[in-house]
């Protein structure tokens, strides 16, 4: 069975966002969670769409099934779209109380915060 490349986004560049969850889906082949993030310079509100690992990867990384949910605040580092649309591979997750997650490997230094 194939599965799909990650050549879509671009490695090189981590990115650091804050934003409000819109939705959390806990599931096969990967978990997926949306964000609302705000520009800092022009208050502009953007909707991210951020890909996770699999519920297996991510469990032995220390997360749980409901530890996300919507209207949550966090910080997340990502792997951006090459095409510059606003959607990512999820790195790392910190939440509210600062607890940190990763998507089953460290995350790499934040190039653009």
């Amino acid at each position: 069975m194939a599965h799909h490349s990650f050549a879509v986004y671009e490695p090189t560049l981590q990115i650091k966002l804050s934003g409000v969850v819109t939705k959390f889906k806990w599931g096969n082949p990967h978990v997926y969670l949306e964000i609302d993030t705000a520009d800092p310079k022009t208050g502009e509100v953007r909707h991210w769409l951020l890909e996770g690992a699999s519920t297996s990867i991510l469990n032995r990384a220390g997360w749980k099934f409901n530890m996300v949910k919507p209207g949550d605040m966090l910080t997340v580092i990502v792997s951006p779209l090459r095409n510059g649309e606003p959607a990512a591979l999820l790195k790392q997750i910190t939440l509210a109380d600062g607890s940190k997650y990763s998507n089953g490997a460290a995350a790499g230094k934040v190039t653009i915060e």
